[in-house]
């Protein structure tokens, strides 16, 4: 029985096909296309008005601004915190997003993307949380900022 879709995007963003390529497994793009299409329903049908607005809201919430980056010096490894670069946190909020989706049981990947996305656009779920972590991360290592141009 097929099933009846509530909301189907007519065009995709960019944003949204780099999202797809992260979806992508084995290389069946038409399956991660279609289980992103099926995100969108079920988030409309969960409440969301704009799907599309909601998706681009949660990337924007998860994007970090700060990471830590192993550093050698003298001998001892320090925790050195940058900024992290517009391409990178894309890249991080795709990955982290795609993660916890994966890392959930008992539903399909539509339903875990599309759980996870609202729940990033509210500013709660595991993405965030490890926005946080990382953020935290770069602020307790602070002092050791002044490694970063050895």
């Amino acid at each position: 029985m097929k099933q009846i879709r509530t909301y189907i995007p007519v065009n995709s963003t960019p944003l949204q096909e780099k999202f797809i390529n992260y979806i992508l497994r084995r290389g069946k793009k038409g399956t991660a296309r279609r289980i992103f299409r099926d995100t969108l329903a079920e988030m409309a049908k969960r409440g969301a008005k704009t799907p599309d607005k909601t998706f681009e809201q949660a990337i924007t919430n998860i994007k970090p601004t700060l990471e830590v980056r192993p550093k050698r010096v003298a001998g001892a490894v320090y925790q050195i915190p940058i900024e992290v670069t517009p391409r990178r946190q894309q890249m991080l909020s795709f990955r982290w997003i795609v993660e916890s989706a994966k890392g959930k049981k008992g539903k399909t990947m539509a339903e875990k993307l599309a759980g996870e996305i609202m729940e990033a656009a509210e500013g709660v779920g595991n993405a965030i949380k490890k926005r946080d972590d990382s953020h935290k991360m770069a602020e307790a290592n602070k002092a050791f900022a002044h490694f970063a141009r050895y």
